[in-house]
């Protein structure tokens, strides 16, 4: 992440005309299918209510179901550790990796095993920044979503929930395949176009002897049920499926408010998810799996339960709303500013409306990043109209609007606020300041000055009328 605030970065995409065209063309396309999906089902409000409900019933309880869930992934024959924050959560999967490569192992095999892990898309372990931390400790993450893969291959960062390389074309990704698979240890086929199914063909070819080889494979969840410890994975392309049966041990690491109550809740969010997300009625691939079964998948299943933030979320009574938050990526595709700024102006690996409010309260809002995004929006509220589980987002960024300007460094703004204020407060001194700017008004610049010159950049002040409305009033009515 560059750590450059919001408007900064956004300054510089806006005027990249290529990203701006992807986006518009990506985001438009999947919206109007999201849409169409959801008006298949006659129930979608009703189901969007009940979503809502069973997350918050969960949060209220959530130290009773994690305990449940524990107790049910043990008895499971999985393994289950707890993680305060990113650096926790890094050191317990790479002492896990370590271990699972060396047992029993000859020492080339142990060497080769040992640098490669196979991994699911999981914006939780993109959170901790896993794959560096692996990648320090001499272990190669391999990313199998499609998406991922692209991003990982073009040394870039995911710009989208749901797409992370949203931000690239056919022909970027043909460059990119083209030139950086053989680094990976298989070059891409001769004379790869960017057709679809040429692009998607070369990352099975590429990825498939990975499978098939890797001990270890690292996922997120969509889900978790505490009633019998099951974790729920949903994707479209298949790769999931293989990391999560094929290795030898599997380590989910799952941030603490993905727990649900029963099997029951799944009915509800099973329904939500793909619409919202891919607009599909379900997903093509579903995975569901519980503790280990002898001679049927991984011999070793250990579960990470990340914190990193979740619980000082939790404790804020408007702000932990965004806890509810599936990944859908339905706010994205919605929102005017993402559409023209992109993912990587957010400085977070959750871009858009939802990380504007789950990023500043995971990692606090004294840092430049965080301050900024508060406000990177336009608060039209569509983000809230199709979020599937009803987190009224501009609510909770008016919220965090009013911490950001709590703060230090403020001091002129408060000010300016508490003047406003004050003459809102006396009707006569309100009535003397409109009187007199109505008289001044032909000086009355159409920049501010000084620090308000920010706001004044892409618009003018409004124009004043000859006389306040008040006095108009006096003396027109009748």
């Amino acid at each position: 992440m560059t750590g450059e605030p919001f408007p900064e970065v956004a300054a510089r995409a806006t005027r990249d005309t290529t990203l701006r065209a992807n986006l518009r063309h990506a985001t438009h396309t999947i919206r109007d299918k999201r849409a169409r999906a959801v008006a298949e089902l006659p129930d979608w409000a009703g189901l969007r209510a009940a979503g809502k409900a069973i997350k918050d019933h969960t949060l209220r309880h959530l130290d009773r179901y994690l305990v449940q869930l524990e107790d049910a992934v043990t008895a499971a024959g999985g393994t289950v550790h707890w993680a305060a924050d990113a650096d926790e959560a890094n050191a317990i999967v790479t002492r896990l990796v370590r271990a699972a490569v060396s047992p029993d192992a000859g020492e080339a095999d142990a060497g080769e095993a040992e640098a490669e892990v196979v991994k699911v898309k999981s914006m939780a372990t993109q959170e901790i920044g896993l794959n560096e931390a692996l990648a320090a400790a001499g272990i190669t993450a391999y990313e199998t979503d499609l998406a991922e893969l692209i991003v990982q291959l073009g040394d870039d960062r995911p710009s989208h929930i749901l797409v992370p390389a949203i931000h690239r074309n056919r022909a970027e990704i043909r460059e990119i395949f083209a030139g950086r698979m053989a680094s990976w240890g298989r070059p891409a086929p001769e004379g790869l176009t960017d057709e679809p199914a040429e692009l998607a063909e070369a990352a099975r070819l590429h990825l498939r002897e990975k499978f098939l080889r890797a001990r270890v494979a690292v996922s997120g969840a969509n889900f978790m049920v505490a009633e019998t410890g099951t974790l729920v994975v949903v994707e479209s392309e298949g790769n999931g499926r293989m990391c999560l049966t094929l290795p030898r041990t599997l380590i989910s690491v799952v941030g603490i408010e993905k727990v649900v109550p029963t099997w029951r809740d799944l009915e509800v969010f099973l329904q939500l998810l793909p619409r919202s997300s891919t607009a599909e009625r379900m997903n093509p691939y579903t995975s569901f799996w519980t503790g280990v079964t002898p001679g049927d998948g991984p011999s070793e299943f250990h579960l990470v339960l990340l914190d990193n933030g979740r619980t000082a979320t939790l404790a804020d009574e408007v702000g932990r709303q965004a806890l509810r938050c599936i990944r859908c990526s339905a706010c994205l595709n919605v929102c005017p500013v993402y559409e023209r700024a992109g993912g990587h102006a957010y400085g977070s690996v959750y871009p858009g409306p939802i990380g504007a409010i789950l990023t500043p309260q995971l990692r606090g809002v004294t840092g430049p990043v965080e301050a900024s995004l508060p406000f990177a929006s336009s608060l039209c509220g569509a983000c809230y109209e199709v979020c599937p589980v009803a987190i009224d987002i501009p609510e909770v960024l008016v919220h965090l609007r009013e911490r950001v300007a709590a703060q230090r460094g403020h001091r002129l703004e408060r000010a300016a606020v508490a003047a406003a204020g004050y003459v809102l407060d006396h009707p006569e001194l309100l009535r003397a300041a409109e009187r007199a700017a109505a008289r001044t008004r032909r000086f009355h610049p159409h920049r501010l000055p000084g620090p308000g010159r920010a706001w004044t950049d892409t618009r003018d002040l409004p124009e004043l009328p000859p006389e306040p409305f008040r006095d108009w009033w006096r003396r027109n009515r009748r």
